[in-house]
C-alpha cells in the first residue's frame, strides 16, 4: 500500500466540526505543526459564514503556538486535555470559551483506553520516518499517541524532514496491558527498555502524509535570576546534606526535574557540585541544561518523554547524535510518569509551586486559587510517589506584593501528605515527621519572606488561640492574604486583629 501525500489544507478539509483529535508530542516537541494551522484557517472561513466550528483536542501535555496558540486565537478549541501552557488558550479557559479538564499526565492515556473520553476521529502524528509496514519513527516527544493512534478512525502523518532518521533507537514505545491483565512494567533502571523503537500503526487508517520541515520552535529559557539561583543553591544544599547523612544511597538516586528557570538553576548547581556522584534522570522533560550535564558526564543517562530543547540546542543534539544517542531514551507519558516505576526507582522529585501554605499544601495550577495557569501536569505523579518530594518557589512575586507562602492555598493540587520539603530563596523547610503546627513554624521561619513572617505567625496564633484542633485553621481568615491582594493589590495590607 502506497501512502498519499497531501497538503495541510487538504487534511484540514477532512476534519469536521465536533471532531476529536489525538496529537503526538509532549510539550512543543513531537507535535504536528502544519495541519492545525490549516485547520485554524478553515475555522476562520466557517465562522465568517456563521457556522460553528470547534474541535476537541487530546495531547500528551502542552503544545505550542502551532496548536494551542493559533487554534485558541481563532476560537477553535471546544474541549482540551490534559495540560496546557499557552497564554491564548489560558484566556479562553478562564473566560469559559474552552472546556479544559486537568489530569495527572500518567493517567490520561489509560483513562482514554478505558473509554472514559470516547474515540478519536483523527490522530495527528509527527514522524521522522514511516515505512511501508506502518512502522513510525516518532519525533522528539512521544506523549499519549501510542494510545490515541490505535483508537483513531483515521490518521494523518506529518513527515518532518528536519528530524534525522538517526533518532531510530531513542524511543521506547511501551503500552501496558489494561486491568485485569496488567503486569509489572519491566523497568528497573532508567536505562532499561520495555518496548519498541517505533510506533506500529494500522497503515490502512493513514489518509494522508503531509511534508514539513521545521524544528520544534522551543525558545531558550532566560538566564536564572538572583532568586532562582538562590533556590537552586538551596535545593542542591539540601541534597548534599541528605547524602552526607546517609538518607540518600551512596549510589545516589534518579532525579526528576520540572521545566523553567528554577529547574535550570537547580541543574546548573548540580553541574558545579563535586561531592554528589554522577546521577541518572527519570523524568518527563529534559531541557537544555540536561544536555550540558550529559556532555559533562555529571548526568550519565536521561529517561524522558520529551527532549524539550531550544532550537539551537536541538541542532547541537542532531549534529552530535553519535555521542548522545545511547544516553537518552524517550517513553510514552504513562511510562515516564508511571507511579509504579517512579516508586520502584526511588526518584527524587523536584517540582515548582505557585504558592504553598503554612501547613504544607501546594497550589501549582491556579493563580490566587481562581485563574488556571497551566495545570497540574506530571507534578502529582512524581510528588506522590517520589523518594523525596521537593517543591520550590520564590518567597514573593510582584516585588513583594504577593507572598507565595500563605495561610491557606487558594487551590490544592498537592496536599500536605505528598509534600516532604518546601524550598524558597529564603531557605529550606523539611516537613518530614512534623505535625501541622511544627510544619507551619518551620515553613514560616525558613521559607517565608521576612516582610510576611510576622503576619503569618499572627495567623497561626489566631488559630491556636481560637478554635484550636490539630490543624489550627481560622476559616474566616484563611484567605485573608488573597482577599487583601484582590482588594488593595498588596497582600501585606492584612490586619488579623479584626478576626480575633
Amino acid at each position: 500500500m502506497a501512502y498519499d501525500f497531501i497538503s495541510a489544507a487538504d487534511a484540514a478539509e477532512m476534519i469536521q466540526n465536533g471532531n476529536t483529535l489525538g496529537l503526538s508530542g509532549f510539550t512543543a516537541p513531537g507535535n504536528p505543526k502544519s495541519i492545525t494551522e490549516a485547520l485554524a484557517a478553515k475555522a476562520v472561513r466557517e465562522h465568517e459564514k456563521g457556522n460553528e466550528f470547534k474541535v476537541n483536542i487530546f495531547t500528551g501535555a502542552s503544545t505550542n503556538d502551532h496548536i494551542d496558540g493559533i487554534l485558541s486565537r481563532n476560537n477553535v478549541v471546544n474541549m482540551r486535555a490534559p495540560y496546557q501552557n499557552t497564554p491564548d488558550l489560558r484566556k479562553r479557559i478562564n473566560a469559559h470559551d474552552a472546556h479544559y479538564f486537568d489530569r495527572h499526565l500518567s493517567e490520561m492515556a489509560q483513562e482514554f483506553r478505558y473509554g472514559f473520553y470516547g474515540d478519536v476521529d483523527f490522530a495527528l502524528i509527527e514522524a521522522a520516518d514511516i515505512d511501508e509496514n506502518g512502522e513510525v519513527l516518532l519525533g522528539c516527544g512521544i506523549g499519549n499517541i501510542p494510545s490515541y493512534a490505535p483508537r483513531a478512525k483515521k490518521i494523518f502523518i506529518e513527515l518532518n524532514e528536519a528530524l534525522p532518521k538517526s533518532l531510530m533507537g531513542m524511543h521506547d514505545v511501551y503500552v501496558p496491558n489494561d486491568p485485569p491483565y496488567r503486569r509489572e512494567i519491566p523497568i528497573y533502571s532508567p536505562r532499561d527498555r520495555a518496548g519498541r523503537p517505533t510506533l506500529k500503526i494500522d497503515k490502512s487508517k493513514v489518509v494522508g502524509i503531509v511534508r514539513t520541515n521545521s524544528l520544534d520552535g522551543v525558545k531558550a529559557f532566560t538566564a536564572p535570576d538572583e532568586t532562582s539561583n538562590r533556590i537552586g543553591a538551596n535545593v542542591v544544599d539540601f541534597l548534599i546534606t541528605e547524602y552526607r547523612r546517609g538518607r540518600i544511597p551512596k549510589e545516589f538516586l534518579p532525579l526528576q526535574s520540572g521545566v523553567g528557570n528554577v529547574a535550570n538553576a537547580v541543574l546548573h548547581y548540580l553541574s558545579l557540585d563535586k561531592e554528589l556522584p554522577n546521577f541518572m534522570m527519570y523524568t518527563e522533560v529534559v531541557q537544555d541544561s540536561v544536555l550540558e550535564l550529559l556532555r559533562l558526564g555529571k548526568c550519565s543517562f536521561a529517561s524522558t518523554c520529551s527532549m524539550t530543547f531550544s532550537d539551537k540546542v536541538e541542532s547541537e543534539l542532531f549534529s552530535d547524535m553519535n555521542y548522545f544517542h545511547d544516553k537518552i531514551v524517550m517513553r510514552p507519558s504513562e511510562i515516564s510518569n508511571n507511579p509504579e516505576v517512579i516508586r520502584r526507582l526511588g526518584v527524587i522529585a523536584m517540582n515548582t509551586a505557585l504558592e504553598a501554605d503554612i501547613f504544607g499544601n501546594v497550589n501549582s495550577s491556579h493563580v490566587l486559587g481562581q485563574k488556571m495557569m497551566n495545570g497540574i501536569g506530571g507534578s502529582g505523579d512524581f510528588a506522590r510517589n517520589g523518594y523525596i518530594s521537593i517543591f520550590s518557589c520564590p518567597s514573593v512575586t510582584k516585588s513583594g506584593l504577593i507572598s507565595n507562602i500563605v495561610p491557606h492555598v487558594g487551590h490544592v493540587d498537592h496536599s500536605e501528605h505528598s509534600v516532604d520539603v518546601i524550598i524558597t530563596d529564603q531557605g529550606i523547610a523539611d516537613l518530614r515527621g512534623k505535625d501541622p503546627v511544627q510544619r507551619a513554624e518551620t515553613i514560616i521561619d525558613n521559607c517565608a519572606n521576612p516582610m510576611y513572617r510576622e503576619l503569618l505567625h499572627d495567623y497561626l496564633r489566631l488559630g491556636i488561640n481560637g478554635a484550636g484542633g490539630q490543624t489550627p485553621i481560622t476559616h474566616r481568615a484563611a484567605f485573608a492574604f488573597h482577599s487583601a491582594f484582590s482588594e488593595t493589590g498588596d497582600m501585606r495590607n492584612v490586619d488579623f486583629s479584626k478576626y480575633c
